[in-house]
């Protein structure tokens, strides 16, 4: 959205000029068809003084095509630079080319015409030899409506007829490019005002949900360690190494959410399971199980919640299958859950519980590399030993609110509009 400003004022060129565009087309299309009425008269007329009854005569072999030529000598005359007239059978009876009409004849020549189909007459239009060319053609039926034959005539525009059309063109495009550019400028600033309300909307309902995030996992993660900091510490770390290893936009911002949700499920696990102080039977270590499929149940509620299924659903599977609640192995983990394995078990470890005093670093980093290739993906692990120790520091040294002012900006950079 910073660059909101220029994008407007490209798509209003763009908008501005297509518009310019479209007019100069359709005055143009106007201008010509008023040729065409001209043409369309003299075909007329042309054909009102052509015998039919003659050329009928021709068909039956009783007129020659010399008296046909002498009629159309008398059409052509002053009227179109060439004329052609065809039998009923569409062969050319004559063709008269006005004086310094041949190489336009044989331009017009290369180009293939249909005949019209009953009672239609038939334009084209070209622009040959930088000339404007119409040609008109009709079908020639006797007093009983028989047909007997084709009339052709190409019309050339006169330089005073294709400068006019011309003059038309340009003046009704530069009105209508004026016209244009003053709506263009009148309405700039009410798109402008109004892209900025829709901005700020947007971002309220951003917050929101990003608000929205942050209650729902600080609540799970009081509830469950009494402390929510975790989530905030976990996400930081998730980030981190979802950048050493270059994903997507959009999969940190899957991973952020799912980071947050991770453990939402434990919602609808009972407490004297949850808060067990003790190691749980394999009864109860299967009712814990079953927080990622009520997770998943949870944020599929939300279609924005949604995006953190992943995590959700798969941050307990292990690299080599032996996790759950589907068993899957190796790269069928999906990525951001893979991610994020690694940096919850790296924060459980060095964090204190009411249970346990925080692991050394040294420590920690020992057990997530032994567990590379059994639990973790072993080249995540690599990537993350490489950052983690810093990382690691500035949380260790940093309090709840420095840690919650780092995730907001984070958050603030991937989710901005």
């Amino acid at each position: 959205m910073i660059n909101i400003r220029k994008t407007l004022v490209i798509r209003l060129f763009w908008t501005w000029l297509g518009l310019s565009s479209l007019t100069a087309g359709l005055v143009y299309y106007f201008e010509t068809e008023r040729v065409d009425e001209k043409v369309l008269a003299l075909a007329v007329a042309a054909e009102q003084q052509l015998s039919v009854e003659q050329l009928r005569g021709y068909n039956q072999g009783e007129v020659s095509a010399a008296q046909i030529k002498a009629i159309a000598e008398e059409l052509g005359r002053g009227r179109f630079a060439v004329v052609e007239i065809y039998d009923r059978h569409k062969q050319k009876i004559v063709e008269l080319v006005g004086q310094g009409r041949e190489e336009l004849e044989h331009a017009l020549s290369a180009q293939a015409h249909a005949f019209p189909l009953g009672e239609e007459i038939r334009y084209e239009k070209h622009w040959v030899l930088d000339e404007f060319v119409l040609m008109v053609l009709l079908p020639l039926r006797d007093q009983v409506g028989e047909l007997q034959g084709y009339f052709e005539g190409v019309f050339v525009a006169d330089a005073e007829t294709v400068a006019q059309i011309q003059q038309d063109v340009l003046s009704s495009v530069l009105i209508a490019m004026g016209v244009i550019l003053v709506t263009t400028l009148v309405l700039y600033p009410v798109i402008l005002s109004l892209n900025r309300e829709l901005i700020e909307n947007s971002r309220k309902i951003l917050r929101a949900n990003l608000e929205l995030l942050e209650v729902l996992g600080s609540a799970i993660a009081k509830r469950d360690s009494d402390t929510n900091i975790h989530n905030y510490r976990v996400t930081l770390y998730a980030i981190a190494l979802g950048e050493a290893v270059a994903m997507s936009g959009e999969e940190l911002r899957r991973l952020i959410v799912g980071a947050f949700l991770h453990d939402v499920g434990k919602i609808g696990i009972s407490d004297n399971i949850l808060l067990k102080p003790g190691r749980l039977t394999e009864d109860e270590f299967r009712v814990m199980q079953q927080h990622v499929n009520l997770g998943l149940d949870i944020i599929n509620r939300s279609s924005w919640l949604a995006a953190a299924e992943d995590v959700v659903l798969c941050h307990h599977e292990k690299f080599n299958g032996s996790g759950y609640p589907r068993g899957l192995k190796g790269e069928e983990i999906p990525l951001t859950a893979r991610v994020f394995a690694i940096v919850d078990v790296f924060d459980a470890l060095t964090s204190r519980r009411p249970y346990k005093e925080p692991f050394p670093f040294e420590q920690a980093m020992q057990i997530i590399q032994e567990d590379a290739g059994s639990h973790f993906d072993p080249e995540l692990v690599a990537r993350f030993a490489a950052i983690a120790r810093e990382i690691h520091r500035i949380l260790s040294e940093a309090d709840e609110e420095a840690i919650m002012a780092m995730l907001s900006d984070k958050s603030q950079h991937y989710f901005r509009l």
